[in-house]
């Protein structure tokens, strides 16, 4: 979540409130989060020094407007060009679509590609798993429950393949963009 609140700070200073409000109009697509995992996560932000308030509404509030130093933006494109990693690669992949506008047009390629290739790895454990199914014995009684769980499988290989479609087309009108621009 990090890292999609420095996106955030990055196309705009924002307060809490703002923040809250970006991710109901936008990053709610594919990342919830909640007013108070959001404020933990300006926390740990401000303690390691990737984001600074930037200024302090007068008033009993005392609304707090918050930015991007340096370090943030470092840490920011080091995690937009780094691995795609972590457990849920729809949320991870749809994370970095969201902000690649924000990194120059020679660095989104690259991004593009991580992208596809974790899907491609994803898609092939899922190909290899359902392979090992065919020849793994039903227990009596069980096979209505197989016959659904194999369903999920199925479920997600398509919904991967589909994701890998995708991220394929918009991979090549990027890199199309890219050329046009040399």
């Amino acid at each position: 979540m990090a890292h999609v609140i420095l996106g955030l700070l990055l196309i705009a200073p924002q307060s809490l409130y703002d923040l809250v409000k970006s991710f109901e109009a936008g990053v709610s697509l594919f990342y919830s989060a909640s007013s108070g995992s959001i404020k933990r996560a300006l926390d740990g932000l401000l303690a390691r020094g990737a984001i600074e308030v930037a200024s302090v509404d007068a008033g009993a509030r005392g609304r707090k407007v918050y930015r991007v130093t340096e370090a943030g933006r470092r840490e920011f494109e080091a995690w937009m060009t780094g691995e795609v990693t972590g457990p849920d690669l729809e949320t991870a992949a749809l994370s970095r679509l969201f902000f690649l506008g924000l990194l120059p047009s020679q660095d989104r390629v690259p991004v593009l590609e991580g992208i596809v290739r974790r899907l491609e790895a994803e898609l092939a454990q899922f190909r290899g798993l359902d392979a090992q199914l065919d020849g793994v014995e039903i227990p009596a009684g069980l096979e209505d429950v197989a016959t659904h769980q194999r369903a999920t499988l199925g479920y997600g290989i398509a919904s991967v393949h589909h994701a890998l479609g995708w991220f394929r087309e918009h991979l090549d009108r990027e890199r199309a963009r890219g050329q046009a621009e040399r």
